[in-house]
């Protein structure tokens, strides 16, 4: 099984969600978000999003378009990207990792190229946030073909129709964007999401994962009791946002991923 199968499987076995943390890379500098990453799984992070930054991130809230920017200017590339994993990887084997973005930057990048380097350095899923089903062939089947699970978003307008697919071709887990916007804008009510989970689950045996809009233990543990996983990006990226300099970023960045957690492991109890 992939390492996402695995991560599922045995919370299943434990009867709890997943928590899912978004880190961008290289906020708000290389050395800084590589310290936070290999922070992140001791501080509960079951599985991580690394975004990978891009200039135009338009499903994406003031919080992690702001932490995009700040990477770049630190010269974060897609390239050094893979390095932070290959790097992350020779401390840490079990952990998934998920890689969010654009497809600009892998356009540029090389499709081809990418694959493989993303798969070298330990990548296990991708969500593409501008590349819908309809262009599976341009990333989505070459990525599956080399054991890379492309992760779909489902959102609140996605009827049963759209959501076959959608989840065609998809793996690892599904995303479930619970609010219409963007990250970090408002927060669905959990009556809204377990309906959603439920109908998803009518499509798919794949996990649900649950994002936009959690931003504190209490909204986590809700979702957590609801849904295979729970997504908190913007909370965490904006903790780095207030920081007075990297070393404060990771230890506000890891403490709350330990509230969360916290709040994750003991919603179901």
């Amino acid at each position: 099984m992939s390492r996402l199968q695995q991560r599922f499987a045995q919370l299943k076995k434990e009867n709890r969600a997943a928590l899912v943390t978004f880190l961008t890379a290289g906020d708000p500098d290389y050395d800084t978000a590589a310290a936070i990453l290999d922070g992140l799984p001791q501080a509960g992070a079951d599985i991580i999003e690394l975004g990978m930054p891009f200039t135009d991130p338009m499903a994406d809230g003031p919080a992690i378009q702001l932490s995009s920017l700040r990477a770049l200017a630190k010269g974060q590339s897609v390239a050094s990207t893979l390095k932070m994993i290959t790097e992350f990887r020779q401390r840490d084997n079990e952990t998934p990792i998920v890689l969010m973005g654009y497809f600009n930057p892998i356009h540029r990048y090389g499709v081809e190229r990418f694959i493989a380097d993303a798969g070298k350095a330990g990548v296990d899923g991708l969500i593409v946030v501008d590349l819908p089903a309809e262009h599976d062939r341009d990333l989505c089947i070459p990525a599956q073909a080399a054991g890379i699970d492309f992760v779909r978003l489902t959102t609140p307008t996605s009827d049963d129709a759209r959501l076959e697919r959608i989840l065609d071709n998809s793996g690892g887990f599904v995303y479930y964007v619970s609010v219409a916007g963007t990250t970090g804008a408002g927060s669905a009510t959990i009556d809204h999401v377990q309906q959603a989970v439920t109908r998803i689950r009518k499509h798919t045996e794949l996990p649900v994962s649950v994002g936009f809009g959690i931003r504190t233990p209490e909204q986590a543990a809700n979702i957590a009791r609801v849904a295979d996983g729970v997504v908190v990006g913007s909370a965490l990226v904006q903790k780095i946002a207030e920081a007075s300099d990297g070393e404060q970023a990771k230890t506000d960045v890891l403490a709350l991923c330990s509230q969360l957690a916290q709040a994750v492991r003991k919603a179901r109890d």
